[in-house]
């Protein structure tokens, strides 16, 4: 059905998984219109490549060659709320709509899906995997949750290789509609308790995930992560780690002048000083679970090594803007209090001595609630805080929810709300010399006016 089908309608357009979409099926010669709230850079880019794109929930906005359903298919994100018009619409005229992972769902059973999952560091891994892959002999096609700096793309497509990279996203249960040929777990840390309930759910959904692995495949799972695989009879399983182990992890970790470099030790395998492109200290782990999944796909020792020198990582993961003598500006996507956490400690351990100052973005009102102490915690590892009102997304507010239940209970001295619209004031009066900006919401919009401020 979708080879068959002359134009795509994305409700949900601007998201970054919908825009690899996009791009797909602009590149199969597909028509592709769609709606989303608001414009963006990536809503304009996608514009330029052919998309009609419009940003009012409004029927009469749907260009009249889309609205046959014998030959359009709609795509829509689980982030547009059910009351939508235009995919009401969709839903009372026969067409076939079809979730985002559902999409990518007939990808991997049409080819050899690499799903990379994870509560965190999957954007990254899933990235690295396609780089290494990428800029080998082996190849491969690739739909990422960030755009990759080495391309200017979430979308990699190759014309001999039957691999695909995937990133397997567990919110809604959207990875229970893959195939994996491989897949990585990179963590299992509770998160999107507004959809499953309990921590249990969540972990229980991960092995539903496992359980879908082909038999002729492998899991690659994070040493000591609290899943247990359901795997079928004849898929393999290799653990991993950055230090603590397993079938594939490194060995003689140095960090020093702005470099990480480490032996990867795998099963009949060593390759020493690896030197990681993006030098952060979690990207030892991923970068462990990215060159294991290279070598099981037949990549050269000189290629790996190569691939992650080479290796300039995903937008916002944590991405610097400003690397100064006298101010450093970095900006990464950390919303969950676990990741936040390994980004504060990456950039304290890079900048030893130096006055750390986070800029965060809460998002959504359920994870404030259901991680309050948790956020807490992290954030006073910070030397200075800037916490900003709660971004919403999909999300109406729940009373009593706001960005200073977790200001409260944040232990250091040097802290302060602010809104949005009142960060340049602030950040003028003071004086940083690192500066750490961190959300999944709109935060990113404020990068660029920060540096701008710095510059001047």
């Amino acid at each position: 059905m979708i080879n068959s089908i002359e134009s795509v309608y994305f409700v949900g357009a601007g998201g970054i998984g919908m825009s690899a979409l996009i791009r797909y099926y602009l590149s199969r010669g597909k028509k592709v219109a769609g709606y989303d709230r608001t414009p963006s850079d990536l809503t304009e880019q996608l514009a330029g490549e052919g998309a009609q794109i419009h940003y009012e929930d409004d029927i009469e906005q749907i260009p009249l060659s889309f609205r046959n359903p014998a030959t359009t298919l709609v795509v829509y994100t689980p982030a547009v709320p059910d009351d939508h018009t235009e995919l009401g619409y969709f839903r009372t005229h026969g067409f076939t709509i079809l979730k985002r992972a559902q999409v990518l769902g007939e990808i991997t059973r049409s080819s050899k899906g690499l799903c990379i999952a994870g509560t965190h560091g999957k954007t990254t891994t899933s990235s690295m995997i396609a780089h290494l892959l990428k800029q080998s002999h082996v190849d491969c096609n690739a739909f990422l949750g960030g755009i990759l700096k080495n391309y200017d793309s979430n979308l990699l497509l190759s014309p001999t290789s039957d691999l695909t990279v995937i990133e397997a996203d567990e919110y809604d249960r959207s990875f229970h509609w893959l195939s994996p040929y491989m897949a990585v777990i990179t963590s299992a840390d509770p998160d999107h308790l507004d959809i499953y309930g309990t921590p249990e759910a969540y972990r229980e959904s991960f092995e539903k995930f496992t359980s879908l692995i082909r038999p002729d495949g492998c899991l690659i799972m994070r040493k000591g992560i609290d899943v247990t695989p359901r795997l079928q009879e004849g898929t393999r399983l290799y653990t991993y780690s950055a230090s603590e182990g397993g079938n594939f992890h490194a060995e003689n970790i140095r960090v020093a002048n702005g470099e990480i470099l480490f032996d990867f030790v795998g099963p009949d395998i060593k390759i020493t000083d690896v030197s990681l492109g993006v030098p952060v200290k979690v990207n030892i782990e991923n970068g462990v679970a990215a060159m294991a999944i290279g070598y099981l796909n037949g990549m050269t020792p000189d290629e790996l090594k190569q691939g992650m020198a080479t290796f300039a990582g995903p937008r916002r993961r944590f991405d610097f803007h400003l690397k100064r003598e006298d101010i450093v500006l970095i900006d990464d996507y950390a919303h969950h209090p676990a990741e936040l956490r390994e980004s504060i400690l990456s950039v304290k351990e890079l900048y030893a001595g130096k006055k750390i100052t986070g800029i965060f973005q809460p998002h959504l009102y359920s994870r404030t609630q259901d991680f309050v102490a948790e956020f807490a915690e992290s954030l006073s590892l910070l030397d200075e805080l800037i916490l900003l009102d709660i971004y919403p997304a999909r999300e109406e507010p729940i009373p009593g929810v706001t960005s200073a239940i977790i200001f409260d209970r944040v232990t250091i001295p040097e802290k302060r709300l602010c809104r949005k619209e009142e960060l340049l004031t602030q950040l003028s009066t003071g004086t940083y010399e690192v500066i750490l900006m961190a959300g999944a919401g709109d935060i990113d919009r404020l990068v660029k006016p920060v540096k701008q401020l710095f510059e001047q």
